[in-house]
């Protein structure tokens, strides 16, 4: 491994040649915001400002622990945990396929010698002295064009591409390209789901929209070889209880009749049905399937979005149809949780000897998680334009999709789907109250907020401070429920969205995403530097035990209540 005085070195000289070649480059963007040309610059310290493009063209690793997500350098001082919302142990469940089990890294800072430095240094830059810079109305022009449709476009005409390619038609406008029960409407057979928001980088008021689609093998949506609608929904209604080991769920209407089976246990075949019991194998021309618990089948597929966020000409906030990254999964081998349990071991093997990460490289087709997915991503060039994420950039989807104790056969979104019929079709927060997560009595992101002590990891986001806590720094329970939805409780005011979009504007012009993608306003003060003994560990009672899954009737069982005033 290159010493940290020849990488140095070696980088300064880089340093000099580009910056003598691009330093007063002229640069046109698409928006009014950037219409005017004007030098590049980047907002690092003297002697830290290589730009992140030298890295990758000079094939040099800027940071090999990029799998170290940038919240785990958050400040607990003992008593804040953000933590547990990925870092969980599950030694009591002996059939869940997850074998992590690192619970144990709640508010340790156990990292390598090169893991204790942060890399992640955007989130120390203050952006708002260039937010100022860009106008509302040029930020809102940029957010509401589509640069999905010509990534497409160019990847469908590529003869040399090897990788996926996902078209959906109308993807940067929801309502076109969906059903009501979130089914695409140009027969690509990509289904959207509404799910829970994860706490809390992914909440409205963090940076970013975002949404998230499934899409199961022929076999699964076909009936002797041909497409069946009720084939395919009864499918997905089977993989979601075996994700949420459920022994029934609703479902969009579908025809016994026509399936040929007796799918509610009356004993009678119906022509409409909205009631499925689980069963030992899937439907269909996937017959022969035996569902598998906690795990998905093989080929299966995810898409999501993170996009700007809209702001509509009533401040309403909505998925803008700008996207800044197209992130793609495919199951391409199926592992028995036998065969993960190997795969678990070896990872913590690696550790125990701190090794570095280990990333296996595909090319076009992204990058293998060595538990059975391909993970693929396209984010935004200079211009605007999505292309393929670099290779140092797509590692850093590892450090969530592979091994961290959490997840549910290394996903996160589908398991949060609200449960049954209700819960296919486009996301929509102001469809959904807070409930609990399974295991626990009151509001998810209540009491996340409790426990991260702020609105978000870095405790940085002073909107939500300022709507959700006290002066004492304490989360005001009883405003938190009463949040009409989910809309009302994380989504930022069109201020902050705007500033927040400008953020990620300036970052996306540096292309500097491998030193971190969050879309911070002014420099993080709950975020370390770098990590020494010095740092207290978070006290026992601090810690939780935590299911990432919900408790969805706990909903229905408050709404029963206030129809009857109690």
């Amino acid at each position: 491994m290159m010493s940290t005085t020849k990488l140095f070195l070696k980088c300064k000289i880089i340093a000099v040649c580009l910056f003598s070649l691009i330093g007063c480059d002229k640069q046109a963007a698409e928006s009014a915001a950037a219409a005017q040309s004007q030098e590049k610059s980047y907002p690092y310290r003297v002697g830290d400002d290589i730009p992140a493009l030298a890295y990758i063209e000079h094939k040099q690793v800027y940071n090999a622990e990029s799998v170290i997500p940038p919240q785990c350098y958050t400040k607990t001082d003992g008593v804040n945990n953000p933590c547990f919302a990925c870092h969980q142990s599950y030694g009591q469940e002996k059939t869940r396929p997850n074998m992590m089990r690192d619970g144990d890294l709640q508010g340790d800072y156990e990292f390598s010698d090169l893991g204790v430095t942060n890399h992640w240094k955007n989130l120390f830059v203050n952006r708002r002295p260039m937010i100022e810079k860009i106008s509302d109305n040029s930020i809102k022009q940029w957010i509401r064009t589509d640069n999905y449709s010509p990534l497409i476009t160019r990847l469908e005409h590529d003869d040399n591409w090897q990788g996926e390619v996902t078209p959906i038609a109308n993807l940067p406008y929801p309502d076109k390209a969906f059903d009501e029960f979130g089914l695409a409407n140009d027969n690509s057979y990509w289904v959207a789901f509404n799910y829970k928001p994860f706490p809390s980088t992914f909440w409205p008021t963090n940076g970013s929209t975002g949404d998230a689609m499934i899409r199961l093998p022929a076999p699964f949506r076909q009936l002797n070889g041909e497409f069946s609608r009720d084939v395919y929904f009864a499918n997905l209604a089977l993989v979601e209880m075996t994700m949420k080991d459920l022994a029934q769920i609703s479902l969009p209407a579908i025809s016994e009749q026509l399936i040929g089976e007796d799918l509610n246990g009356d004993g009678k075949l119906s022509k409409s049905i909205e009631w499925l019991r689980r069963r030992a194998f899937y439907l269909g021309d996937a017959a022969d399937i035996e569902l598998a618990h906690m795990l998905y089948p093989k080929n299966t597929e995810f898409l999501h979005t993170v996009r700007y966020i809209g702001v509509d000409d009533n401040g309403k906030i909505y998925n803008a149809p700008r996207m800044k990254e197209v992130r793609y999964m495919k199951k391409h081998s199926f592992k028995s949780r036998h065969q993960l349990a190997s795969a678990y071991y070896l990872e913590e093997k690696e550790k125990h000897f701190e090794n570095l990460p280990q990333i296996r490289q595909l090319g076009d087709k992204g990058i293998n998680n060595n538990f059975g997915w391909t993970i693929n991503g396209y984010i935004e060039d200079e211009h605007g334009q999505l292309r393929q994420q670099y290779d140092q950039e797509l590692a850093f989807c590892s450090g969530c999709h592979k091994t961290i104790g959490a997840t549910i056969d290394q996903t996160f979104s589908f398991p949060r789907k609200v449960e049954g019929a209700r819960g296919w079709g486009y996301i929509n927060l102001a469809e959904q109250q807070d409930v609990p997560n399974v295991g626990e009595q009151q509001g998810e992101f209540l009491t996340y907020m409790q426990r991260a002590g702020g609105g978000d990891e870095f405790r940085q986001n002073r909107e939500m401070l300022e709507r959700w806590f006290d002066k004492n720094g304490r989360v005001n329970e009883e405003k938190v429920k009463g949040a009409s939805n989910l809309y009302q409780l994380i989504t930022p005011s069109p201020r902050r969205a705007l500033d927040l979009n400008k953020a990620y504007y300036t970052l996306m012009q540096e292309q500097s995403y491998i030193f971190g993608r969050d879309a911070m306003l002014s420099g993080a003060d709950n975020v370390l530097e770098q990590i020494d003994e010095s740092q207290a560990p978070l006290a026992p009672e601090h810690r939780y035990q935590w299911d990432l899954r919900l408790n969805w009737h706990h909903q229905d069982t408050n709404s029963t209540l206030a129809q009857h005033g109690k």
